[in-house]
C-alpha cells in the first residue's frame, strides 16, 4: 500500500509544480489553491509512506516521478522543447529510480 501512495504522491507533486508555475506568483487564486492543496497531499503520502519505506528510496521516487511527470507536462502541454538529450535524461531518471525500488 505504501508504494501505492508513494506513486500518487509523486504525481501529485506533478500537480502542485504545474499549479505553482501556473500561480505567477500566488497572484491566480485558482492556480494557488490548487498548489496548496496538491503540496498537501503530495506531502501527507509521502509522509504516510515514510512509515514503512526508507527515506532514501521513497524520497528519490517521489522526486523522481514529479520531475519526470513535470518535464512531460512541460514538453506537451507548453510547447518546452521535447529534445533527444532531454528525452534522454528524463529515461536517466527513470532508470535510477527504478533502480533504487529494485536495490530496496
Amino acid at each position: 500500500m505504501s508504494w501505492i501512495v508513494l506513486v500518487v504522491s509523486g504525481m501529485f507533486e506533478t500537480v502542485w509544480a504545474t499549479a505553482l508555475a501556473e500561480s505567477k506568483g500566488f497572484s491566480r487564486p485558482v492556480a494557488s489553491i490548487v498548489f496548496a492543496v496538491a503540496l498537501a497531499v503530495s506531502m501527507g503520502g509521502l509522509a504516510y509512506s515514510l512509515k514503512s519505506l526508507p527515506v532514501g528510496t521513497a524520497y528519490a521516487v517521489w522526486v523522481g516521478i514529479g520531475a519526470v511527470g513535470t518535464a512531460i507536462y512541460g514538453m506537451v502541454a507548453l510547447d518546452e522543447p521535447a529534445t533527444i538529450a532531454r528525452l534522454l535524461c528524463l529515461v536517466l531518471i527513470v532508470g535510477g529510480v527504478v533502480g533504487l525500488k529494485v536495490l530496496h
